[in-house]
C-alpha cells in the first residue's frame, strides 16, 4: 500500500467448488464505471449514510434526520450469505453440492464487495417508476448512486449477481451486461462448472498456495483507493477454510515481508468459512478481524504473505 498503483486479487476455487472470487480489480469496469454509456444513472432524489451491509444485495441507511430503513437493490439478486442459495436461480449452475458451495463464496464476495464501495459511505437513492416503493419484507426498492455511478448495475456487470427478473426500467441493459459477464465466466458465474476452475493468480508472477489443512488465501486486496495511509480498511487479505473439518486460527499469525505481525485470537473457521482481515481499526466479528495498525502494510507492487500456525511454523506463504 506503500508505492505505485497495482492491484492484486487471488482467485481460490477448489476441486469441490469456489471459496474466493476476484473482487473489483480483478474484473473489467465496465461503462457503468467508466462513462456510464452502457446504462443511465438515475437522478438520486434522497442522500443516505449506509450504516451496515446485509449481503450483496441488501443495505441499511440512515436518512439525514437520523431514522433508519432496509434497502433491497432493484433488478439484482446476489448469492445468499445467511441461508442456501438453490442454484436453480443462476443460469447454468449445477444443482450439486459443488455448486452451492460455489455460491456461497460468491455470496461472501458479493457481500465483502458492497461493504468495501459502500459501508459508510453517503449515496443516493432513487426509484423506478415502474415498481412499488417497498417489496414483500417492507424494504425500500431502490437503485444505489455512488461516485455518480448506478451501484446495482455494477454488481451485474462485475460478475458479483444475477438480474432479479421483475418490470424495472433498465432490465434490458441489465441483461445484457449479465450475459456478457456470464460468457465471460466472470464472479460467480465461474460457478457455471466448478470442478473445471482451478487455482489462478490474476497477476503477472503471483503463486498461490494452499496448506496442508485446507486453509488458502481468497483474496489479497494491497491497493486501497486514494491515499492507502488513510483508507485502511481497504487494505485487506482474505483466508478461507477448503478443508472438511473446523480449523482454529487460535494464536495463528499473519505477517508481510518484512515482519510486520498480526495474530489471530480465538477464531475458528467452519469448512468453507472466511475471515477478512482489515489493516485499519474496527470491531472484530468472526468473519471480519482488524489489525488496528496507523499505517499500511502491505506493498501495493511486491510483498509475501506468510501464515504461521500457533506453534510458530509456516504453513502458508503467498508471494505476489
Amino acid at each position: 500500500m506503500r508505492w505505485p498503483v497495482f492491484g492484486f486479487v487471488v482467485v481460490l476455487v477448489v476441486a469441490a467448488g469456489c471459496s474466493g472470487f476476484a473482487g473489483s480489480s480483478s474484473q473489467p469496469t465496465g461503462t457503468a464505471v467508466d462513462g456510464q454509456s452502457a446504462v443511465d444513472v438515475p437522478h438520486a432524489t434522497v442522500t443516505v449514510t449506509v450504516t451496515a451491509v446485509v449481503d450483496g444485495d441488501t443495505i441499511q441507511i440512515a436518512y439525514e434526520n437520523g431514522t433508519g430503513d432496509t434497502i433491497r437493490l432493484v433488478g439484482v439478486d446476489t448469492p445468499e450469505v445467511h441461508t442456501e442459495t438453490d442454484p436453480a436461480e443462476f443460469e447454468g449452475v449445477p444443482e450439486t453440492d459443488a455448486g452451492v458451495s460455489c455460491l456461497r463464496g460468491a455470496g461472501t464476495d458479493a457481500s465483502s464487495f458492497a461493504k468495501q464501495h459502500l459501508l459508510g459511505e453517503t449515496v443516493g437513492l432513487a426509484f423506478d417508476p415502474n415498481l412499488d416503493r417497498r417489496g414483500y419484507y417492507d424494504r425500500l426498492l431502490a437503485y444505489v448512486v455512488h461516485d455518480e455511478a448506478l451501484f446495482n448495475y455494477r454488481l451485474v456487470e462485475t460478475g458479483h449477481a444475477r438480474v432479479y427478473d421483475s418490470e424495472f426500467t433498465r432490465a434490458e441493459r441489465f441483461y445484457t451486461a449479465e450475459d456478457d459477464a456470464r460468457s465471460d465466466r466472470r464472479g460467480l458465474w465461474r460457478c457455471t462448472n466448478p470442478s473445471a476452475v482451478t487455482r489462478t493468480a490474476i497477476a503477472d508472477g503471483g503463486t498461490i498456495t494452499e496448506s496442508p489443512g485446507g486453509l488458502a488465501i481468497a483474496e489479497i486486496h494491497s491497493d486501497a483507493a486514494g491515499n492507502d495511509n488513510e483508507n485502511l480498511n481497504d487494505e485487506y487479505l482474505t483466508l478461507t477454510n477448503t478443508g472438511d473439518e473446523p480449523l482454529d486460527l487460535s494464536g495463528w499469525t499473519v505477517s508481510d515481508a518484512v515482519g510486520h505481525r498480526y495474530t489471530f485470537a480465538s477464531l475458528t473457521l467452519v469448512p468453507n468459512g472466511s475471515v477478512t482481515l482489515y489493516t485499519g481499526r474496527g470491531t472484530d466479528t468472526g468473519t471480519e478481524r482488524y489489525w488496528g495498525r496507523n499505517g499500511a502494510v502491505w506493498n501495493n507492487d511486491a510483498d509475501t504473505v506468510s501464515v504461521r500456525n500457533a506453534s510458530g511454523e509456516t504453513v502458508l506463504r503467498q508471494s505476489y
